[in-house]
């Protein structure tokens, strides 16, 4: 008895609580935690996009199709998730389509794949409200059957911007062009091809219709889609970007897709970058400092001497780029290119060798891709809607 007395002596005089051993959480109570855990992220996901993941629109969103999946043919896990499922995810039965978009998305018969065009074709409705119809349309993705094109196109794309030789840009509403590569959440995609079929045009009551048209994009996971053009830039704009030009691209590249050189055009000579070799300290803690300049004759000869002209700053140069001009002046462009980062010239005097000073006023302070998109807003006539913004290094609409 005293035995008893004194252990239980011990266990009341515990200030301390030492001797309160807590049981700890069982690993079941652990497992559902997490199980709830990762279905708050599928939640989230369709409170942010309106609607399911899928499977072909990226590894983050395959990964949360999967983890549905596999919960959904799991009835204990459905059970426990029960209480957390706030949109009815997990219900078997149909979910109502609140729009178009639901409607072409959940087609596992693939009957709106052909002709999808006469279900579009409204009749006895005001222009107005068919063209909003038109405009909230977004043409479902499909297995693009001749992948194998351009799935060699797309990892060489992927390694040029690891490499740094292509980079990504912010995307500028009406920049869409074919050809070329952007990013959407994630997701490369090549626009083909883009069929006008409305242009831009003022109704008689003033209001603007822009110009429009479908396209043929492919992406990087083995789809296509047939999207509005005018709908692919709203979706850049909300969250895009532009994979620019391969830096080693060559000048018969650039001239082919710019200028449709034919036998019969007239070379007018080069239009050139220049990055300086410079030791000063002065020169070489300028980043992104280039030389845009024209030469009649090639740019090689031009600048082989570069160490002993002051328009070189009196230092040998690395040719970054050189295009090739037909049948236009090269002097112009140089001065559109002079005008347009006029705002980010280099100003620094420069001695030449009997000790005269200089001015050389063809460095500008830009990075290399922007001084490229400069180049074709000027070939396309639409440099008129921009400016250079020097402060940020960027260019933006006027």
């Amino acid at each position: 008895m005293d035995k008893d007395k004194k252990l239980q002596e011990l266990l009341d005089n515990d200030p301390l609580g030492l001797l309160n051993i807590k049981p700890s959480n069982s690993p079941s109570r652990n497992e559902d935690e997490r199980l709830v855990a990762s279905f708050q992220e599928i939640n989230e996901f369709f409170e942010q996009y309106k609607r399911e993941p899928k499977p072909d629109n990226g590894i983050q969103e395959h990964q949360l199709h999967s983890r549905l999946k596999s919960i959904r043919a799991n009835p204990a896990k459905s059970e426990i998730l029960k209480a957390h499922d706030i949109h009815g995810i997990l219900s078997s039965e149909p979910q109502e389509p609140v729009s178009i978009d639901d409607i072409i998305e959940n087609d596992p018969l693939g009957l709106l794949d052909d002709d999808t065009a006469g279900l579009f074709e409204l009749k006895n409705i005001k222009p107005t409200e068919k063209s909003r119809a038109e405009t909230d349309f977004v043409a479902r993705r499909k297995p693009c059957k001749d992948f194998y094109k351009y799935e060699q196109q797309f990892k060489d794309v992927q390694k040029a911007l690891k490499d740094g030789k292509r980079k990504l840009i912010g995307f500028k509403l009406g920049n869409l062009r074919q050809e070329a590569y952007y990013v959407h959440n994630g997701i490369l995609f090549f626009v083909e091809k883009i069929e006008i079929t409305i242009k831009d045009h003022y109704k008689p009551d003033g209001t603007r219709v822009r110009e429009d048209g479908r396209t043929r994009c492919i992406f990087e996971n083995g789809t296509e889609s047939n999207m509005l053009k005018r709908s692919i830039e709203k979706l850049l704009y909300a969250n895009g970007q532009v994979v620019t030009e391969n830096a080693d691209q060559t000048n018969e590249d650039f001239t082919e897709k710019f200028s449709n050189i034919t036998a019969e055009d007239e070379e007018a000579g080069f239009i050139y970058i220049l990055k300086s070799k410079s030791d000063k300290k002065e020169i070489e803690e300028i980043h992104n400092l280039y030389k845009i300049g024209f030469s009649k004759t090639t740019v090689e000869d031009r600048v082989k001497n570069a160490s002993q002209e002051p328009t070189y700053l009196m230092a040998d140069v690395r040719i970054v780029m050189a295009y090739k001009c037909y049948n236009m002046n090269p002097q112009k462009l140089e001065q559109l290119l002079h005008n347009f980062f006029g705002s980010s010239c280099l100003n620094i005097d420069v001695c030449d060798k009997d000790g005269n000073r200089h001015t050389p006023r063809e460095w500008f302070i830009a990075p290399l891709t922007i001084i490229e998109q400069a180049i074709h807003y000027i070939i396309s006539g639409d440099i008129i809607h921009y400016r250079y913004d020097s402060t940020n290094e960027e260019i933006v609409e006027r």
